[in-house]
């Protein structure tokens, strides 16, 4: 499974227990950055994208919205810590758990 990180200038425990549910690939965008913003790609293999509310600006959410929404790629948004990001991805049901 290979998914999109989108916010926090680190992801340390989130990244190590995102492997542990079956996550094969992860790429991490730092989005408070303005100039992250024009960065943002989601590669067509992704399976899903993790937005990181609590350290990604206005701007940026709104246009990786858009940008998941265009590629048909599912969108979970989560505050930072693994408690809620865990909560999120199975009430989402997109790994299957």
């Amino acid at each position: 499974m290979s998914i999109v990180v989108i916010g926090a200038d680190y992801i340390g425990a989130i990244e190590k227990n995102l492997y542990s549910l079956g996550v094969t690939e992860l790429k991490h965008i730092d989005g408070r950055k303005v100039s992250n913003q024009n960065k943002i790609n989601i590669p067509k293999k992704t399976d899903f994208v993790l937005v990181l509310t609590d350290y990604v600006n206005h701007n940026t959410a709104k246009m990786v919205k858009a940008v998941a929404k265009f590629h048909d790629v599912p969108l979970i948004f989560s505050k930072r810590s693994w408690g809620a990001v865990e909560e999120k991805i199975r009430s989402s049901g997109i790994m299957g758990e």
